[in-house]
């Protein structure tokens, strides 16, 4: 109980300093912003605090299979992280936040092609822009699209060639999976099949969509101000984090698909062996 206690206060404060990772860094932070970014750090902590804090599951996946949960939880602190250094970086440039501005750069234009997400993202931006909020915004795309793709590849790491999330042991589908009923509309491996998929599907997709999405809602009310660079951080974070999380959840559940499939196999085996037997 002890430990539990502690490893939810551990990850609840976490996710507090994510929260208040750029209003730290970034200087000229209104107070009222300072107000909103903690409270939506207080009740992301609470809820953290709640879930991790409990024996029952409640609404967050993969609770007890790492290192999902924590590899998502590092690569949006990352692309926050580095976002908030690279707008520092305007006020007290130092020698990191140079290295930082200079890989957005140099990646940012490397994936700057025709039809990109990061193309999209640019061309998201209102005809007048200025030079140098279209560069932060490549810049920022770019880096944030590398760390994602990086945490992609290293989870497919865990899952393909670790053998996650089997490795340490039985997976429990009710803990890991709360929001999934498997009682109800038939079996459960078409489901996790189509469920896997369709995640995977959109996550390859949200990239393109986002852009898209976001150009025709500003059509229609006020445009995203992105010369704030607190907005900026937070939707360029988001545009990266989304995908990831889908095609991750997408993966996760194609392989407790599998799972489920070679312990039947298995179990199918064994008894038709006993019968001869």
């Amino acid at each position: 109980m002890l430990s539990r206690i502690i490893g939810a206060s551990s990850r609840a404060f976490l996710v507090a300093l994510l929260f208040v990772t750029p209003a730290l860094m970034l200087p000229l932070i209104s107070s009222d912003a300072i107000e909103i970014i903690l409270l939506f750090a207080f009740f992301a902590a609470c809820l953290v605090l709640i879930e991790y804090g409990s024996a029952y599951p409640s609404i967050i996946e993969f609770r007890d299979a790492p290192p999902f949960n924590r590899l998502r939880f590092l690569a949006i602190f990352l692309a926050v992280f580095s976002l908030s250094v690279i707008a520092r970086g305007q006020f007290a440039p130092n020698a990191f936040t140079s290295f930082l501005q200079t890989l957005g750069i140099v990646v940012g234009e490397f994936i700057d092609f025709p039809y990109s997400p990061v193309r999209l993202m640019v061309l998201m931006l209102p005809s007048d822009a200025s030079p140098d909020l279209i560069q932060a915004v490549r810049t920022s795309s770019g880096l944030s699209y590398l760390i994602s793709l990086l945490t992609l590849a290293i989870f497919y790491f865990y899952v393909r060639i670790l053998g996650w999330p089997a490795r340490k042991g039985g997976f429990n589908v009710w803990i890991n999976l709360p929001l999934f009923d498997p009682t109800t509309r038939g079996d459960v491996l078409p489901r996790l099949h189509r469920d896997g998929r369709l995640n995977i599907a959109l996550g390859f997709l949200s990239p393109f969509l986002i852009p898209a999405i976001v150009g025709m809602v500003s059509d229609l009310i006020d445009p995203i101000y992105l010369e704030d660079p607190m907005t900026l951080i937070w939707t360029i974070s988001a545009w990266a984090f989304i995908p990831l999380s889908l095609i991750m959840r997408g993966m996760a559940m194609t392989r407790v698909a599998e799972m489920i499939r070679e312990n039947r196999e298995r179990a199918y085996a064994a008894a038709r062996t006993m019968q001869t037997v």
